[in-house]
C-alpha cells in the first residue's frame, strides 16, 4: 500500500508500523510511541548523526538536540 504522507522521513521500511504496510498512515506508529513515551523515528531523522543514538526516548532526542547548539 502506498500511503505515506509527503512529509514521511521514515526509512524503516520492514518495520511492521510503517505507512506502507497498512492503510492507517502514521498513526498506529504515533500511539505506540506515546505508548511508550518515545519520539518517532521520523524526528530523528530531522538531526545530523541521529543513527547513532541509543535509544528512541525524550532524553535520547533531548541530547541530541542539545548537542546542536
Amino acid at each position: 500500500m502506498n500511503n505515506i504522507s509527503s512529509f514521511c522521513t521514515c526509512k524503516n521500511i520492514n518495520c511492521p508500523l510503517h505507512p506502507t504496510k497498512h492503510d492507517k498512515g502514521c498513526s498506529p506508529c504515533i500511539s505506540k510511541n506515546l505508548q511508550l513515551k518515545e519520539i518517532p523515528n521520523c524526528f530523528f531523522n530531522l538531526i545530523e548523526n541521529a543513527e547513532k543514538r541509543t535509544g528512541d526516548t525524550f532524553e535520547d532526542f533531548s541530547k541530541l538536540i542539545s548537542c546542536l547548539k
